[in-house]
């Protein structure tokens, strides 16, 4: 369920009835090479999460679409710092909790939200989880990256996301796709210098120069649905358990 088709009264009946899931999805607002537009986390995390919700029953509520992403500088990025996503995601989670929602999962679509996701519950700057139990009773608060749902790996703007792209938008323009940056042959030594560096500010552009990690010449829209599919599959999986 989308939360645009909620009303106020059917929905506060709807949390006493029955326990209720929401998904808050996560993406960001950065460069995807030549070819996919600047939304392209937020555009396939949300639609992961709009499938995920109608799987399994669960409620999806409006992106996040904003991320961490001052690693892209200086290509394009529209960034907001770790404390300004964990302050909305805190302030939502708490507000969700106080409405009778004690089931959040958190569906992230941008490598570099990871860290703050990770410390959104728990000390220093996090939200205590006693604090959350206080207000709402036994709080289930879970944080998912999609991409860890899927066998195959994982890319910025190559085979896999240019392919999930082109499963849910006609925004991609295939023609304007150029290969980046391989690590396939590559020591494990200089992956590790390689993905450490991509993680840092104005990191990623010094390793894939064209902003494309992976080459997304090849892909096409039935694997973007085969993905999708698995993804998905593997979520509810991990939801139900």
């Amino acid at each position: 369920m989308d939360a645009s088709e909620l009303y106020d009264p059917e929905f506060r009946k709807l949390i006493k009835s029955k326990k209720q899931t929401v998904i808050i999805p996560v993406g960001s607002l950065e460069q995807h090479g030549a070819h996919l537009p600047i939304t392209t986390d937020s555009d396939i995390v949300t639609e992961i999460a709009s499938r995920l919700a109608k799987k399994c029953g669960f409620i999806v509520f409006p992106t996040i679409s904003y991320g961490v992403s001052f690693e892209h500088e200086p290509l394009f990025n529209t960034s907001v710092t770790t404390t300004a996503l964990r302050t909305i995601l805190a302030n939502t989670i708490i507000s969700l909790v106080e409405n009778g929602i004690t089931s959040i999962i958190i569906l992230n679509g941008h490598h570099g939200n990871i860290k703050t996701l990770l410390r959104l519950v728990g000390k220093g700057q996090g939200i205590p989880l006693r604090i959350l139990n206080q207000l709402g009773g036994n709080v289930k608060l879970r944080n998912m990256s999609y991409w860890y749902f899927m066998k195959h790996e994982f890319d910025h703007a190559g085979f896999v996301e240019t392919s999930l792209m082109l499963a849910i938008s006609d925004k991609v323009k295939m023609k304007k796709a150029k290969k980046g940056l391989i690590t396939k042959g590559l020591s494990e030594k200089e992956r590790k210098r390689i993905n450490k560096l991509s993680t840092q500010s104005g990191g990623f552009p010094r390793v894939a120069k064209n902003g494309v990690w992976g080459d997304p010449t090849g892909a096409t829209k039935k694997d973007g649905e085969k993905f999708l599919a698995e993804i998905v599959r593997n979520l509810a999986k991990e939801c139900q358990s």
